[in-house]
């Protein structure tokens, strides 16, 4: 049975939506899930994401990886599929959703931007040094939905995301599920540049948002930036997080930014 699906990307971090209300999409297929991910034989995306239904707030967000495997949370992906959800019926302009990670709050403005009422950032760990490739790194670590490492630098462009971030994203710090890697650099009293490593995607990424949301957080806390805070992804997207922060980290957590549109479609079996 072919699978209708929206293409739509948040800051350039690109998703393949799905309406699954009627629960019909193969979520233990990790085979399709991929093949719908691949760029160049299927879709292209860096998440699949469904609607489904929630006795509790107005629909579920599940969310894929490329490689078919299930994430707690993505804010990109959050705001793409509220903007959705939106759009064809299924929640009201204001909603909240249900995640594994906990539930989110959505607001669609008037020109199609989507702020996002984040879940509360735990597990934060400041000040930690990790060896990475014999090199001593300063990183700081907090679950924004799911697990993120910051590292502040003094040129952004420098750094070999790819290498650092996959040597960060497996370090046996935080195995055996791994972290997303994000380094970031001031860019003015309350703006920063950031450059992301996604684990599952297992690359840099144009934009990733809950990495957005902890690299301003950590940037407040270490007295870089105050809130709220412009944070320009490596797709030259900006995106605003904002937040108050308390004696052991931080509340009332937002994420605005656009989630546009790209097409839509059917995907067949084999």
């Amino acid at each position: 049975m072919p699978i209708k699906f929206w293409k739509m990307h948040g800051a350039a971090n690109d998703f393949i939506l799905v309406d699954d209300r009627e629960q019909r999409f193969p979520v233990n297929d990790r085979e399709f899930i991929e093949r719908m991910a691949r760029r160049r034989t299927g879709v292209g995306c860096e998440g699949v994401i469904l609607i489904q239904p929630s006795e509790t707030d107005h629909f579920r967000m599940r969310f894929f990886n490329p490689d078919g495997g299930e994430v707690e949370m993505c804010g990109n992906g959050a705001r793409c599929i509220a903007r959705l959800a939106a759009d064809i019926g299924a929640a009201p302009a204001k909603m909240t959703i249900a995640t594994m990670a906990g539930k989110l709050r959505a607001e669609i403005s008037e020109c199609g931007r989507v702020k996002l009422w984040m879940t509360e950032p735990v597990d934060w760990s400041m000040q930690q040094h990790l060896s990475v490739d014999g090199e001593d790194i300063l990183c700081h670590s907090v679950n924004t939905g799911v697990s993120h490492v910051v590292v502040a630098v003094d040129d952004l462009a420098a750094v070999d995301v790819g290498r650092m971030g996959r040597a960060i994203r497996y370090h046996k710090a935080f195995s055996p599920a791994g972290t997303n890697a994000n380094f970031f650099q001031p860019t003015g009293p309350s703006s920063v540049a950031v450059r992301t490593y996604e684990r599952g995607v297992e690359a840099e990424t144009m934009a990733c948002g809950t990495g957005i949301v902890a690299t301003g957080l950590v940037a407040g806390r270490l007295g870089m930036v105050k809130p709220p805070v412009t944070l320009l992804s490596a797709s030259g997207h900006n995106l605003t997080v904002d937040y108050r922060l308390t004696d052991n980290g931080a509340d009332n957590v937002t994420l605005e930014g656009p989630a546009e549109y790209v097409f839509k479609g059917e995907m067949v079996g084999e």
